[in-house]
């Protein structure tokens, strides 16, 4: 009987001892493609520990980030100016800057009578026919970023400048997102760095995209087990990940995909929770991660055809009667 390893407790490491295949240095180059949110990477140990710092890093950020800028731009309590007839529910403020429109066509605020909850819309930004959610923190729009309508945004949640948010995205809240993206799809505790380029149907949760990082249509990240659906929230155990012939405990029951600089991944595939893809990875369209590392500059296919992997059998007419 193979011998039970020690599990390590990944968030009880200094970041020299963790392995480099757990680091953020290993998938990002911020020298060359600086990223604003950096901080969250520099002050943590891990991936796997940045990602379970999001909501706590949008929120001192945002809180900050507001209350410096505000003082140069016009406010709204409880008013969607540019969209009278919009549902407006609980409380909350609008802060535009010059040339922002705010019409969307629902706000869910805070149920407290004193809440706190904002809407930031950096200098030319558009919300338009969006569904947006403050009833759980506050969300800031970069410069010119456009919502488009049937978008639904929940916060949490920062967005850099010019990224588009299309028509029917989802940002579950707990989501920072970069300068110059295109983003559609479901996202959930995730970061997407600069340039990255989501723009069909997926969904990313607990996961971080480096710097023009691109998922084709179709393509996702799985963020839990296929077993742990099958178990209560409070019963499930903490995720393990193997690495350097150790195995750590990531501190959580979820863990998508951490998915370096320039990786590039073809339409309807998946990666298993706890996929790490490094830089300049490039992922063929119908192909499935097993969970672990693949890169740098490496090329994944998936070829059934050529490696007999699909079951052949002949056409039977009688199939048809």
């Amino acid at each position: 009987m193979a011998e039970k390893k020690e599990v390590i407790k990944l968030a009880d490491l200094k970041k020299d001892d963790v392995p480099m295949d757990l680091r953020a240095e290993t998938y990002f180059d911020f020298k060359a493609h600086p990223f604003e949110h950096q901080k969250l990477f520099d002050d943590t140990n891990s991936v796997p520990r940045a990602i379970y710092g999001i909501r706590a890093y949008c929120e001192k950020w945002l809180k900050d980030t507001i209350e410096r800028k505000r003082a140069s731009a016009t406010s709204y309590k409880n008013e969607v100016p540019h969209n009278r007839s919009a549902l407006v529910i609980g409380n909350f403020e609008v802060v535009l800057e010059e040339g922002a429109v705010f019409a969307p066509t629902t706000v869910i605020g805070s149920p407290e009578p004193n809440g706190s909850s904002v809407i930031y819309l950096g200098r030319g930004a558009k919300v338009l026919g969006a569904s947006i959610y403050l009833d759980t923190g506050s969300i800031h729009l970069g410069e010119n970023v456009v919502i488009e309508p049937t978008a639904g945004l929940k916060a949490p949640a920062i967005i850099g400048d010019r990224t588009q948010i299309r028509q029917s995205a989802y940002l579950r809240g707990d989501v920072i997102i970069g300068k110059d993206g295109a983003i559609r799809g479901e996202i959930k505790n995730t970061v997407l760095m600069d340039f990255a380029n989501f723009p069909h149907l997926s969904y990313h949760g607990d996961s971080v995209c480096g710097y023009h990082t691109h998922f084709a249509g179709g393509m996702g990240t799985a963020n839990l087990s296929i077993y742990g659906g099958m178990v209560p929230n409070n019963k499930r155990k903490n995720m393990t990940i193997t690495c350097d012939g150790k195995v750590f405990d990531i501190g959580g029951t979820k863990l998508g995909a951490c998915v370096g600089d320039f990786c590039q991944c073809g339409g309807n595939g998946r990666t298993d929770p706890g996929t790490f893809l490094k830089p300049y990875t490039v992922v063929y369209m119908l192909t499935r991660l097993s969970k672990g590392f693949y890169g740098p500059n490496e090329v994944l296919k998936n070829k059934p055809l050529e490696r007999g992997i699909i079951e052949r059998a002949p056409f039977r007419a009688e199939a048809l009667a």
